[in-house]
């Protein structure tokens, strides 16, 4: 954290392309993923998997990338052995928990690199795993051996990874802001309460009822309280960064709009807000996605949505004595397929906002 931008010396116009697959290539978070390798300079898609669609070509299930190079290739089973005999040197998994383990496993074993979009590996314990997503941890053993994926924090160790667990939306809308905080004790862990708002996207691709477009137009309403399981992610790195156990409050909501996530987090303040800013900027000058908009500034979604940036503010109520921490983000860019993204330019040594640099 706070550590120069990962790059290497490859001229931008002769990269050599990374041949990938992607696990789960037809959900909403795999579209994205398509869309961005298919537009990336040093990527290849060489295998995509879904089960719906096998034999059907990327550009007939979505037809706006009809043309593009690349979007001819046909959708394949979820076969192992056809993904690695296409050449694919990494594969990204935008599978639901509990199946991607048994496909990170097998690439594993064949000398893949995984970066993995799900929940499956990005909690250290077993044991947390199982009681905040209620099953028994399909591939404890290399609980070990995974590096969460959120590149401002463990970039170095993405750098060298075999396997990289994504984080989730919400984790990234909070984590950024209070990291650096809690490492200075800047704010009183025991106090800390996160408000988000996630686009219906979030939820997946997928016919659910209390998802349809008339159960959530023109309404809002919480869910998954009072133990969302993005919580177990967001209290582990909380503790890592704090050097002691924090508990949070967090009520995530569905707004009606297809992309984006706003964070408001409240704590109460230790230090002055000078010293936050301080810690805040100087954790973040020489990030590439996080834009620190300063006191007073309220982050917008329709200034992050189709980005991988995150757009943080701050304010003191003096009156509460409370810390006030705004994040904006898009919860399939920055919060799901552009992120994975940053930690494969980081992985392949590319200057990591390689193929997202469009806004």
């Amino acid at each position: 954290i706070g550590k120069p931008r990962f790059s290497c010396h490859v001229h931008p116009f002769i990269m050599e392309a990374t041949k990938v697959a992607i696990l789960g290539g037809s959900g909403y978070t795999g579209m994205e993923l398509v869309r961005l390798l298919l537009g990336h300079p040093a990527a290849q898609i060489t295998a995509a998997t879904s089960r719906s669609n096998a034999g059907r070509r990327i550009e007939e299930v979505f037809p706006r990338f009809s043309q593009l190079p690349g979007s001819q290739l046909p959708f394949i089973e979820p076969d192992m052995e056809a993904v690695v005999a296409s050449g694919a040197t990494i594969a990204f998994l935008a599978l639901p928990h509990g199946a991607a383990a048994q496909y990170a496993t097998a690439l594993l074993e064949k000398g893949l690199r995984v970066i993995d979009l799900s929940a499956d590996f990005r909690l250290r314990e077993a044991a947390t795993y199982e009681g905040f997503y209620g099953e028994t941890h399909p591939a404890p053993d290399l609980l070990a051996t995974a590096v969460y994926g959120l590149p401002e924090v463990h970039g170095e160790a993405i750098a060298a990874a075999r396997l990289v667990a994504s984080p989730g939306c919400y984790p990234t809308s909070i984590l950024l802001p209070l990291i650096p905080l809690l490492r200075e004790g800047l704010i009183d862990p025991a106090t800390i309460v996160a408000n988000s708002l996630s686009g219906v996207s979030g939820a997946g691709r997928k016919a659910d009822l209390a998802l349809l477009f008339v159960e959530c137009n023109e309404s809002m309403r919480a869910y998954g309280l009072p133990r969302h399981r993005h919580l177990s992610e967001i209290e582990q790195e909380l503790s890592a960064a704090a050097r002691k156990s924090v508990t949070i409050t967090f009520v995530p909501h569905l707004i009606p709009v297809n992309n984006g996530i706003c964070t408001t987090t409240t704590a109460m303040l230790q230090g002055d807000l000078a010293s936050v800013e301080h810690a805040l900027r100087s954790t973040y000058e020489n990030s590439s996605f996080v834009r620190l908009l300063g006191t007073g500034a309220c982050p917008d979604t329709k200034n992050v949505t189709h980005t991988n940036f995150i757009d943080i503010g701050w304010q003191h109520d003096e009156r509460t004595g409370r810390l006030l921490l705004l994040s904006a983000e898009d919860n399939l860019g920055k919060g799901a397929a552009g992120q994975a993204l940053q930690s494969f330019n980081i992985m392949t040594g590319l200057p990591d906002m390689t193929g997202l640099e469009t806004v």
